[in-house]
């Protein structure tokens, strides 16, 4: 009897541990799987986190009215929010409206009086004045047209002494800065980004990724022959896999470089990205050994210095604000709506974003949810100086997530500014912000010291008063004592 009650005890026990251990993967698990939003703790940990934005539209050529898309691969989107899509695999731009209607069709241009075509476009990109460069990379060459569809420029191999004799040139990505310089993303570049000036001659290379080296393979390397070392793999940069412009002249790119896979460079090529969050912004931080870190492949910059980039391998959209903070996550691999097959381009419209996919040739609207709508006005609101506003914007962050731990942060920020260094030291203390917490507790020192300046010095010279008087006693007392003894 005693043997089958331990048989059934430890029966029993077993049982909870399965059930407890599947409940308390679960999350963990299924963020690393599935579409679902999540955050990371400052520990590193996978946590729950709202749906910062939802899925609510599909978007083909048939029902726009122009055709199927046959391998889509860019979008751009304006000011006023025309809305265009790079439909390569038929060669044309297709140009839609904020409400996704009155599509028209960008598919020629003339030259010296003669039509010329589009060949395999790879990237677009549109200006504030409507002007439109389109990365016609099987015909090896930038194509600049005006608002009107007329050809201002046509930017070919450049001829270099930075180049090599042989070197083809292919662009797959443009952008123009407000200086109408503009910058190509070329396949097989390794030296950073082709500088072309308005007229459309190359300068220089900027922004070229650092060479990192496998320890291991350096070590062989050492100790390989001449001609061993000839079949090696060779150390060279990344290639740039896309990029970015802000109101501001700044580039974001993005690379598949193993260290600072996000980078943001200003007119001297040197990368300015603050990376003061919990974690650098990498995509994800866990993930399977098997399926590797994060492979980005566009990056989408909005205002207030929050920029959102998206990884190829697990279909994800990850959301930062200007210190590098992880915000929020949405998308995935699959069939359903808001899942994707061969994610290749993000654009927001407005706080909307769309989601471009190569093979399902489709894009796909998502919209903010209350989460979302509520951080993305907090962070702006911090970034524009409205301290209060911040403050409240925040707090309703965290009664709907508070697993979000820099939001604690930005409250501290936000009190910060208000002058309350006490408050704002707890807050800093709650979200682990170090950096922050010792700024308010040097202001916080100050203010104390500032507060109290009088009572101290007074303490302090009466102190030194009595310590003096001290003193003037004792000799007294010994000069009375050596008078006596005589």
């Amino acid at each position: 009897m005693l043997k089958s009650k331990t048989k059934l005890r430890a029966y029993l026990l077993a049982a909870m541990c399965c059930v407890f251990g599947i409940s308390a993967g679960g999350s963990l698990a299924h963020a690393a799987d599935g579409g679902a939003s999540y955050n990371y703790s400052v520990w590193g940990d996978t946590v729950v986190s709202p749906s910062a934005y939802e899925a609510t539209e599909l978007l083909t050529g048939d029902k726009l009215g122009v055709g199927v898309f046959k391998d889509p691969s860019d979008l751009h989107v304006t000011p006023d929010n025309e809305i265009y899509v790079l439909d390569s695999g038929n060669n044309r731009i297709v140009v839609l409206d904020e409400d996704y209607s009155e599509a028209t069709v960008i598919d020629s241009f003339e030259r010296e009086g003669q039509t010329e075509t589009f060949l395999n476009p790879q990237g677009i990109f549109v200006s504030d004045e409507k002007h439109l460069l389109i990365a016609d990379t099987g015909n090896k060459r930038v194509v600049h047209l005006d608002e009107e569809g007329r050809l201002v420029n046509i930017v070919e191999k450049p001829s270099s002494e930075l180049l090599k004799e042989n070197f083809d040139f292919q662009p797959v990505r443009v952008i123009m800065d407000k200086a109408q310089r503009i910058y190509v993303m070329a396949t097989g570049v390794f030296d950073g980004l082709m500088e072309f000036s308005a007229e459309g001659t190359f300068t220089s290379f900027i922004g070229a990724n650092r060479v990192w080296v496998d320890p291991v393979e350096l070590f062989w390397k050492r100790l390989s022959t001449k001609a061993q070392r000839s079949q090696m793999v060779m150390f060279t940069p990344t290639e740039f896999t896309n990029m970015d412009i802000n109101d501001e002249g700044f580039i974001y790119a993005t690379s598949g470089d193993m260290g600072d896979s996000i980078r943001k460079l200003n007119a001297q090529g040197s990368d300015i990205l603050r990376r003061t969050g919990y974690f650098n912004p990498i995509g994800d931080i866990n993930y399977r050994p098997a399926d590797g870190r994060s492979r980005l492949i566009d990056v989408d910059v909005t205002d207030s210095e929050i920029y959102s980039v998206l990884d190829s391998k697990k279909g994800r959209i990850f959301t930062y604000n200007g210190d590098g903070h992880f915000m929020y996550v949405f998308g995935g691999m699959g069939n359903r709506i808001g899942e994707f097959n061969t994610p290749v381009a993000i654009e927001r419209v407005g706080d909307d974003f769309l989601v471009l996919d190569k093979a399902f040739g489709e894009i796909t609207v998502f919209q903010t949810t209350e989460y979302g709508r509520t951080l993305n006005e907090a962070v702006r609101s911090y970034y524009r100086g409205e301290e209060e506003k911040s403050f409240e914007l925040y707090e309703q962050t965290i009664n709907m997530n508070a697993n979000l731990d820099f939001a604690y942060s930005g409250i501290g920020k936000s009190i910060l500014r208000q002058g309350d260094y006490d408050d704002a030291m707890r807050y800093f203390k709650q979200s682990l912000d170090q950096r922050n917490y010792s700024k308010a507790f040097l202001l916080h020192r100050k203010e104390v010291l500032r507060e109290h300046f009088g009572i101290i010095m007074t303490v302090i010279f009466g102190l030194i008063a009595i310590v003096l008087l001290t003193r003037a006693y004792r000799k007294m007392l010994d000069r009375k004592r050596g008078v006596s003894v005589e």
